[in-house]
């Protein structure tokens, strides 16, 4: 019979950012296969104050819901840029590009969704203006 529940910390788990060299302006925890879920995907991601996510993503047919926990923020999404504070939640359509930035003190959210193996395309982030 499969296990009923898994129950682990999120901040305990390896930092993927930092392996994949993206160390230097986020860090990224996925929690999919600790949680032994199938189906969904949990992330807990932060990107350090004043710095942009490493690069912009988007999946070809994974919905995802990020929710704020800390800190603020924008969000690019398919060129749109939206505001983030803590407690907002932000769905975003599976096509559309997404990437991330940092206010001053920094920007933690955990993202949720489906998982499908090989969906996600990696892209540069085409931010409409330079950082001042």
């Amino acid at each position: 019979m499969p296990q009923s529940h898994t129950l682990i910390s999120l901040r305990d788990l390896q930092d993927q950012a930092a392996a994949g060299g993206f160390g230097d302006s986020m860090e990224a925890r996925f929690a999919r296969s600790e949680l032994n879920a199938e189906t969904v995907g949990v992330s807990l991601q932060r990107i350090k104050p004043g710095k942009r996510g490493s690069f912009a993503h988007r999946h070809g047919q994974d919905e995802e819901i990020y929710v704020v926990v800390a800190g603020d923020g924008r969000a690019l999404v398919d060129g749109t840029i939206v505001d983030l504070r803590p407690w907002c939640a932000l769905r975003v359509a599976p096509s559309s590009v997404r990437a991330f930035e940092a206010g001053t003190d920094g920007l933690e959210l955990l993202a949720f969704g489906a998982h499908t193996e090989g969906d996600t395309e990696l892209l540069e982030a085409d931010w409409p203006e330079s950082r001042s």
